[in-house]
């Protein structure tokens, strides 16, 4: 059964321009952990190319009416490497991709920094992944873009297989190995949880009932949630996995007023989302700058949520 629902940051680690530092994304962790939020995310991109129109297009996994939010030559932290800073600086806030383009790394490999960051964060890891819109992306890393949902299957099955056997044996048509032992092991026993990204489609459903622990709605599933819920628990049902065992990320319903957030209006539309089956509520306030300001502010809000679940 999925946990209780908890509130979740996604931390800013790109930019348009050079940062003076990066340390207040840092500060956010540490004053998101003290305050007990549930799960710090980051999300990833490894190279652009110049067709950042493709973000806006759905049939390539971009989200339609959206806009690349640096251009080119912006800034963009590689993300287990920012939680794995996160993680010496922090004791009991769980640590996320959304999403991680897993498709773009050696499977063997990412296997094993995601098991050691698991280790030494005392296991609190979280792997959302995805497959991206950008085709330069893939083609600088020496992959078919037409073939990014395989190679993400592909990824998963082998991060899966080496996080779970001692001694590990594959075979398909992207990779071949036998008797391979890769240690140290995620330290949560039944591997590190998958949080799988995508719309309602036939891939991506078939994805999420084959290795997802969640679900990050995208598009119009993420927009109406509580409908995107339903269709997703419907899809699954057809491929036999329990869509109970799911949990979801859904967007905290910010209520403004005029120039602030009126806190406890914002909370009355989370019960309802609770019922539809939203765990995870990525929570995207004005964060005071400051780790002791922040906390406070937090703290605050995590109260409040609390409160009405």
């Amino acid at each position: 059964m999925k946990d209780k629902p908890y509130l979740s940051l996604q931390l800013r680690t790109f930019a348009s321009e050079e940062p003076e530092s990066w340390n207040p994304v840092i500060d956010q962790a540490v004053a998101a952990d003290r305050a007990g939020i549930g799960k710090v995310v980051v999300s990833d991109h490894v190279v652009f190319g110049e067709n950042l129109d493709a973000y806006a297009d759905p049939s390539l996994g971009g989200l339609s009416g959206g806009k690349q939010p640096t251009g080119p030559d912006g800034l963009w932290l590689d993300p287990l490497t920012v939680l794995s800073v996160i993680a010496g600086r922090t004791s009991n806030i769980r640590l996320g991709t959304s999403i991680l383009l897993a498709a773009l790394r050696r499977p063997a490999v990412l296997a094993k920094s995601v098991a050691t960051l698991d280790v030494l964060s005392e296991g609190r890891v979280d792997l959302g992944v995805g497959v991206g819109w950008q085709k330069e992306e893939y083609e600088a890393c020496g992959l078919d873009f037409s073939s990014r949902g395989r190679l993400l299957d592909h990824t998963l099955e082998v991060c899966q297989l080496i996080w779970s056997e001692r001694r590990s044996s594959y075979d398909s048509a992207e990779l071949t190995f036998s008797s391979i032992h890769a240690m140290p092991k995620p330290t949560q026993k039944s591997g590190v949880p998958l949080w799988i990204s995508g719309t309602v489609n036939k891939r991506s459903m078939a994805r999420l009932a084959k290795f997802g622990n969640g679900w990050i709605p995208w598009g119009e599933d993420a927009i109406n949630i509580s409908n995107g819920i339903e269709s997703m628990r419907e899809a699954v049902s057809t491929l036999g996995r329990d869509p109970s065992s799911i949990a979801v990320v859904g967007t905290l319903p910010i209520v403004r007023e005029q120039d602030t957030i009126n806190i406890d209006a914002t909370m009355e539309n989370v019960p309802s989302l609770v019922t539809s089956g939203v765990t995870d509520f990525r929570a995207y306030l004005p964060i005071p700058k400051g780790v002791e300001e922040a906390t406070d502010y937090l703290s605050g809000v995590v109260q409040r949520f609390n409160e009405v679940i």
